[in-house]
């Protein structure tokens, strides 16, 4: 009986690529219809075929250059589509770590304006210098409840994305959107209002998949829920939530997804990171405004 249940579920399990035996793959070559994995996966006009069959006879001929499958932006289909998902959340986890064991590690890394205050030289903050806070506050939580549920977040919505989009094309929409919403939070709060989270860079992730969804004709509904209820908690005064890097967030996630998927074929790269730069120069220069008033 033991023998026979092992045989059904090796019947049942996913075939491998006949070149790399320990990678599953569910597509097969179209002329001798072997199971390929995406780096063995040549394009043809029809499918997909493997080198051998590629190269007309098995053994000979020199190797044919492999042509990756492309994701819907242009991206390349990779092994493992959650690879930089992974590592965002190792980095977020570790600064949230370093910040349990020396909090006063905190002051160094969150975003705020400049101390001290006019009528005196700021010499501390992104006033006085210290641009990298847009990057480091990026990653920097203090409370459980918040690297929490932002890392569920970004687990749930960021893997999916990096999937659809490519890896180059999701960490573009993530930095771009990260960084709009510190510079947005940068221009419209008090100087020392202190700021940290991902949530900016989240809510991003959060405009660029409702933008795939409904390039996809997907239902909205989810993913619109889930952005009703972020934003009553967004706007609630109890919860000290910095609105303006959320909105900065997600209007820059919108903008840069539309260009990642709308993008015409010719000229996809061209349009998309042309988009995330004019992006970031808007972002850079509400900072460089909010700059000069406070120096």
């Amino acid at each position: 009986m033991e023998q026979s249940a092992g045989s059904a579920r090796d019947a049942h399990s996913a075939p491998v690529c006949y070149r790399h035996p320990d990678r599953e793959t569910g597509v097969r070559c179209t002329r001798c219809e072997r199971p390929v994995c995406p780096e063995c996966m040549v394009s043809a006009s029809v499918g997909f075929q493997c080198p051998d069959c590629v190269r007309g006879t098995a053994g000979e001929g020199p190797a044919p250059r492999v042509s990756r499958p492309r994701t819907l932006a242009g991206g390349t289909v990779t092994a493992d589509p959650r690879l930089l998902t992974k590592i965002l959340i190792g980095i977020n986890l570790a600064m949230f770590v370093a910040i349990k064991a020396n909090p006063s590690f905190l002051y160094d890394v969150v975003l705020f304006g400049g101390l001290p205050e006019k009528p005196f030289t700021p010499t501390s903050g992104v006033a006085g210098g210290e641009w990298y806070r847009f990057v480091s506050s990026m990653f920097a939580h203090e409370a459980y409840w918040h690297i929490g549920f932002n890392m569920l977040s970004l687990w749930w919505v960021g893997g999916p994305l990096e999937a659809a989009l490519g890896r180059s094309r999701y960490l573009a929409v993530y930095f771009v959107s990260g960084l709009s919403g510190g510079a947005l939070a940068y221009l419209l709060t008090p100087p020392d209002a202190p700021m940290l989270g991902a949530s900016g860079a989240l809510y991003g992730l959060f405009g660029a998949t409702a933008v795939l969804m409904r390039r996809l004709n997907y239902d909205l509904r989810p993913v619109v829920a889930l952005l009703v209820i972020n934003m009553i908690f967004t706007f609630n005064p109890s919860m000290h939530i910095s609105w303006q890097a959320h909105i900065g967030g997600l209007v820059a996630g919108v903008v840069t997804g539309y260009a990642m998927v709308h993008a015409p074929r010719e000229r996809r790269a061209l349009v998309q990171y042309g988009t995330c730069a004019v992006v970031l120069a808007l972002a850079l220069a509400l900072a460089l405004i909010r700059t000069a008033q406070l120096t």
